[in-house]
């Protein structure tokens, strides 16, 4: 079962009224990147390859057709018998836009990011509300000790 709204408010930092939904909270876009070099996914590690972040041009990133890593402004943290989920909001859809993201562990506290496809040119302003987290009731065994915990915070 997905909790409310208001529950899953007690679980993100900063908020403000607006954020938050009927089910979920909305989340927003704090910085743009696009990664410049290439990353590593093996048997034995991960390396996140490097990244360019993009500056606003008043006001806004323009950004053309392709991939990008979209770091969101708030603190998440997932509680103890949840796990979390992210989705895009309906007007990145409507903007032929996606946001993909992954499952996140009950136990993880940061600030994540999500991979923002972009298949038409679209202006996103930063703090704009782009995607919703949502928290569903979860059995599990331990808690995320994975190296992205605690990140940025």
């Amino acid at each position: 079962m997905f909790e409310s709204g208001t529950y899953v408010a007690e679980h993100v930092e900063p908020l403000s009224e607006p954020q938050v939904q009927p089910n979920g909270v909305d989340l927003t876009a704090a910085a743009v990147f696009e990664q410049v070099g290439p990353g590593r996914v093996s048997t034995d590690g991960k390396r996140v390859g490097e990244r360019r972040e993009l500056a606003p041009e008043d006001g806004f990133h323009r950004l053309d057709p392709g991939g990008y890593v979209v770091r969101y402004g708030e603190r998440l943290r997932v509680p103890d018998g949840h796990v979390g989920f992210v989705y895009p909001r309906s007007t990145l859809l409507r903007n032929s836009c996606m946001l993909n993201t992954a499952v996140w562990d009950a136990g993880y506290e940061g600030r994540g990011e999500g991979l923002l496809q972009v298949h038409h040119p679209v202006e996103l302003e930063p703090g704009a509300r782009i995607a919703q987290f949502v928290l569903a009731d979860a059995d599990h065994e331990g808690r995320y000790e994975g190296s992205y915990q605690g990140e940025r915070l």
